[in-house]
């Protein structure tokens, strides 16, 4: 299935807009990847723990929109975009969301 951010897919034409399709994920810390984030707060530089945790998230959830798309009958996901709020202490969300689309 195609994904893209822009609204026109080269080569191809959009001939039915299905309507916007979801995926989500929320992802909890780790008590041991948590206590080595706390020590870059102290010296600085990325915290990978955290930065595969919302890799994950973000694969995941943009699959889900994909299957929330395929259900519905599309071959393409325009306009895709992600959205991130923090649901609870230790929590994150992480939500794929765009137009489902037939094209031709």
């Amino acid at each position: 299935m195609m994904v893209a951010t822009i609204e026109n897919l080269p080569g191809r034409e959009v001939k039915e807009v299905l309507g916007v399709v979801f995926g989500c994920c929320v992802q909890m810390k780790h008590v041991g990847k948590d206590l080595r984030a706390m020590g870059r707060n102290v010296i600085g530089g990325e915290s990978k723990p955290y930065t595969e945790l919302m890799e994950e998230a973000r694969r995941t959830a943009m699959q889900r929109m994909i299957e929330d798309a395929k259900k519905i009958g599309a071959d393409a996901v325009i306009g895709m975009r992600y959205a991130t709020a923090q649901t609870m202490a230790g929590a994150a969300e992480l939500i794929a969301f765009g137009t489902a689309v037939k094209t031709h």
